[in-house]
């Protein structure tokens, strides 16, 4: 309905009944179009119908494909977080040396000033080192964080190898189950062996069908077996 019918409706100026049956009409003509349209392509479906079987759609060697990508990208991001803490801890080592270094020339200037107090020289140096201390020590501070977070981070990759775990499960029993399912279908006569059946039958919408002639015939085979 448009909106001028709509304001039509509103007014009073409109038939209800002839709205009732051009909707009808409407409705009537969608169904039989989608009726001639046919049945959906799957190929058109945009993923609606599940994928053919081939080697790009089969589950297993999809699933084994992201265990495996996903285990070797996660040992190389611990190796990345391994060398990362290596130098973490080379750092911290060069930072507590430097740290020494200040320490000592600390005690240095505390000596000079005490035994020179009118010398400024000496005081303003040893309030300098204490100042580079403090920077060291808040940088050493920052570094052991660092690699506490580095260490964290590590343990927390671990829980991925509990998900490639997971995922090995699942492929195990998705393998049991096909192994099972190949038990239970199997037969002991073998394919070559069995008698050939018709691919369509009467009232199928196709021109290869059993005709009854065929149809006596196969009846006729079963029942000479007997």
């Amino acid at each position: 309905m448009t909106q001028e019918e709509l304001d039509a409706l509103m007014n009073g100026g409109v038939d209800l009944d002839s709205i009732d049956e051009e909707d009808t009409k409407d409705t009537q003509k969608e169904v039989e179009e989608d009726e001639e349209a046919g049945p959906i392509d799957p190929k058109k479906s945009n993923g609606v119908y599940p994928p053919p079987a081939t080697e790009d759609h089969q589950v297993v060697s999809q699933l084994d494909e992201v265990t495996k990508e996903s285990e070797a990208k996660a040992t190389e991001v611990l190796d990345i977080m391994d060398a990362i803490s290596n130098s973490m801890m080379d750092n911290e080592e060069y930072l507590n040396k430097v740290l020494d270094f200040f320490k000592e020339h600390k005690a240095l200037f505390e000596k000079l000033s005490a035994k020179f107090p009118h010398i400024k020289t000496f005081s303003e140096e040893k309030e300098k080192i204490e100042e580079m201390i403090d920077l060291v020590n808040q940088s050493l501070e920052n570094s052991q964080n660092a690699s506490d977070n580095v260490m964290m981070a590590m343990d927390i990759m671990q829980y991925q190898d509990i998900h490639r775990q997971k995922i090995e499960r699942v492929i195990n029993i998705m393998r049991e189950l096909l192994k099972y399912m190949n038990r239970i279908f199997e037969g002991k006569i073998d394919d070559s062996k069995r008698v050939s059946s018709a691919r369509h039958i009467h009232g199928d919408s196709t021109e290869d069908v059993v005709e009854e002639d065929d149809l006596e015939a196969l009846i006729a085979q079963f029942a000479g077996k007997k």
